[in-house]
This record gives C-alpha cells, sequence and structure tokens, in this order.
C-alpha cells in the first residue's frame, strides 16, 4: 500500500485561542511525537493572542480550523456565516476571572473594570455579562497578561491560574479565581463546551484526522508531556515546566478532556443536548435570535466513531 506521504502531506493550519500553554498540549503533543504525519497532514499550529480575531482568520481562508466557543459559532450563524463546529477541546470551559482578594464572587463584578481580550467580547463575556447584569460600559482595555496592579480592577484569566490559587500574584497582590463552570451544577453554571474546533466550509478528511490526532496527543500527555511541552515552550518561551506542569495537574484533576459525556462517548465528543443547550441559554439571554438553525453549527460524524479513552 502506498503511504499518505507519497502523494504529499495534506496541508493543515489551525489557530490556537491563546499563547502556547499546557491547554493546548493535545495539539502539540500530536505535532511533537509524528502523529500528524503519520495521518498524512502537514499542520500548522498558529498561537492566538489578546487582539486575534480567530473568525476573521477563519473566515479569510488564514486557518482551516480554530479554538472558539459554542456560543461563538452560533453567533457567527446568525450572521449568516458558514462555519461548523467539528469536536471539542474539552468537556466543560476552564476560563475563569481572577480578581483581587476582596472580590466575593463573580456577582460582585458590576462596579469593577474587567480587562477582556478580544476573544472573549464574543465567547464568554456576553455570558457573564447577561448572568450578573454587568453594565456594557464595564469591560476595560485588552491586556495580554492578568496580573493586579490596581484594586479597582479586575483582570480576566487565561484559562487555568499560573500559581496555586492560595497564593498572590507576581506582583504580590492577594488573587482569587473564579471558574466560570464552578461545580457544573451550581448556580454559576454556564459550561460550554471549552473551545470547539470549527472549520469553515472546507472540510473534506482533515476534521477526522486531526481530532483523532489532537485526541492521542491529548492522551499521550498522561504518559510523557515532554515532546508537547518543548514546543509550547519555542512557541511561548515564557512558558515555564512548573507553569505548564500545574496546569497539566489541573487539567487531570477536573477531568476536562475525559470527563462528561467523553466517559461514555470518547474524547472530542460532541452532543445534541449540549448544543440545544447552548442555543436555548443564549435565546433566553436574548443573546441569540430564535430562528437560528442551530443544528447547522456542529456535526458529530468526526467523532462520533472515534471512542477514544484516556
Amino acid at each position: 500500500m502506498w503511504s499518505a506521504t507519497a502523494f504529499g502531506a495534506d496541508k493543515v493550519t489551525f489557530l490556537t485561542s491563546w499563547f502556547a500553554q499546557a491547554e493546548h498540549g493535545g495539539f502539540y503533543q500530536a505535532k511533537a511525537t509524528g502523529l500528524y504525519e503519520k495521518a498524512g497532514l502537514d499542520v500548522t499550529l498558529k498561537m492566538g493572542g489578546p487582539q486575534v480575531n480567530g473568525a476573521q482568520l477563519l473566515l479569510a481562508g488564514e486557518t482551516d480550523f480554530m479554538m472558539g466557543y459554542d456560543l461563538q459559532v452560533l453567533k457567527m450563524l446568525e450572521q449568516g456565516l458558514p462555519v461548523i463546529t467539528v469536536g471539542t477541546s474539552f468537556q466543560f470551559d476552564l476560563q475563569g476571572i481572577m480578581a483581587h482578594d476582596n472580590v466575593a464572587g463573580l456577582g460582585d463584578l458590576k462596579d469593577k473594570t474587567i480587562l477582556v481580550a478580544t476573544p472573549g467580547r464574543t465567547t464568554w463575556w456576553p455570558w457573564l455579562k447577561a448572568k450578573f447584569d454587568i453594565p456594557t460600559s464595564r469591560p476595560g482595555p485588552t491586556r495580554s497578561t492578568c496580573s493586579p496592579s490596581s484594586p479597582t480592577r479586575t483582570w480576566c484569566s487565561s484559562p487555568i491560574p499560573r500559581r496555586n490559587r492560595s497564593r498572590p500574584s507576581s506582583k504580590g497582590v492577594p488573587v482569587k479565581f473564579f471558574l466560570f463552570a464552578a461545580g457544573r451544577l451550581s448556580a454559576l453554571r454556564h459550561d460550554p463546551w471549552s473551545r470547539p474546533a470549527a472549520s469553515s466550509t472546507r472540510i473534506r478528511r482533515r476534521p477526522r484526522a486531526s481530532s483523532r490526532h489532537r485526541s492521542k496527543g491529548g492522551r499521550a500527555i498522561s504518559t510523557d508531556p515532554a515532546p508537547g511541552n518543548a514546543l509550547i515552550k519555542a512557541d511561548n518561551p515564557k512558558m515555564s515546566d512548573e507553569q505548564i506542569a500545574f496546569a497539566i495537574e489541573q487539567l487531570r484533576a477536573l477531568k476536562v478532556l475525559d470527563g462528561g459525556d467523553a466517559q461514555t462517548m470518547g474524547i472530542g465528543i460532541i452532543t445534541e443536548a449540549r448544543w440545544k443547550a447552548t442555543y436555548d441559554f443564549m435565546v433566553a439571554a436574548g443573546l441569540l435570535k430564535p430562528e437560528v438553525d442551530w443544528k447547522q453549527g456542529f456535526t458529530d460524524r468526526f467523532v462520533k466513531s472515534l471512542k477514544l479513552s484516556m
């Protein structure tokens, strides 16, 4: 049999949600260990960031896939844009707010300035604003880091705090971290799928192969994360071994990759029930028009038969 590489690898570009970090480890691990190449894929990983508009890059053909949100995809459907979700990175959202120690909970944010990076303004920010009745004028300027320096401001966090939440920030300011999906059954529940990989209309064999080998990469992190970690640090030199190790520990403890529906249906699974729940929330909160055909926003045909587990 001819190998896929004999005919030239299929070039694929994937845009992550932020600067390279442990939460992207499955993609980097698959790249570092040659899993993509074995599938005949020549994958280029691009980092997101505070000023990167992934949706624009996707629609412009600058990337084939991006890490986004279910809320984001449904809103784009409302605008008539050709996007679809083909798999999930995690089974619940890791995003949260890093706040000063005097903030008791997310309900205390109304009189605070919240620094929201560009990706967050179309993903978690509409939910937070609607859930806690935060004035539209509260978002402050975008920053690429979350280091508190003023007692009047609250900072959006990277998905997982880079240090134990009981310790102060790098500037010596005591901080708290509020996970949006905390408890997943609590009154704070938002719980969207974290960063579904959304593609434009350019989906052929790529989503299935990419989903399978990214999932295998995520699974491989449990045994030896070193290859993927090296690529993460090459893209993002500010990411230390200690920070990556702490994040991996939290990912395992929270079972974000293989918890929830993935426990029985496999890593990366999307279910109609979860997608419909997001649609219902958005409509009820006035974030989405009821006539949007929510079923057009996702497909499980690339992941439902993978049945990958840790």
